[in-house]
């Protein structure tokens, strides 16, 4: 008869054989945990673990542990995993970048830096919106940084501030009371 997950009774074989000292381990845990768990007494743990402690075979261990009371089994709990609500923000303001332009960009990354650190803190759901959050958040801002760029080197090039060139390839005189 077995008495728990992870300790096998012993057959009509096994019941003969050495027990090593993992398998007195095993029952020995067996023992401590009725005991923190109330099913046994402090009179009764000493002399079951003096037993348990000593057993040469498996036949031994099995007269320690095989009359154990039931383990107390907790009541179910259900588990909810729930999606961290500023990761959904996160994802929201990233694609809301699309129809309302560079608005949203900062409290997607913002939200998206919040989610990441509340999820690794509470194990909620939701890493994946907020990392696609931030994404998108930094993805709009080199976007916005690389057409500022570009329209300054457009605007610079095309406003004629380069020196005109002199004919006779002679710089241009310099204009004042000094050169008059």
């Amino acid at each position: 008869m077995a008495v728990g997950p992870g300790y096998p009774a012993a057959s009509a074989g096994r019941g003969q054989m050495r027990a090593a000292d993992a398998d007195r381990d095993r029952a020995v845990s067996f023992l401590t945990a009725a005991y923190t768990e109330g099913r046994l007494g402090k009179d009764e743990y000493d002399a079951r673990l003096e037993t348990a402690l000593s057993a040469r075979t498996y036949a031994d261990l099995d007269q320690v542990v095989t009359d154990l009371p039931g383990a107390r089994i907790p009541p179910a709990r259900q588990v909810v995993a729930t999606t961290n609500g500023l990761a959904v923000a996160s994802l929201a303001c990233g694609l809301a970048q699309f129809v309302f332009g560079p608005l949203p960009t900062i409290p997607a990354i913002v939200l998206g830096h919040v989610a990441r650190h509340q999820i690794r803190r509470t194990g909620e759901q939701g890493a994946g919106m907020a990392l696609a959050g931030l994404l998108l958040g930094w993805a709009a801002v080199v976007f916005g940084i690389i057409v500022i760029a570009g329209l300054a080197v457009f605007a610079f090039a095309h406003t004629g501030h380069a020196i005109p060139a002199v004919p006779g390839g002679q710089p241009p005189a310099p204009v004042g009371p000094q050169g008059g």
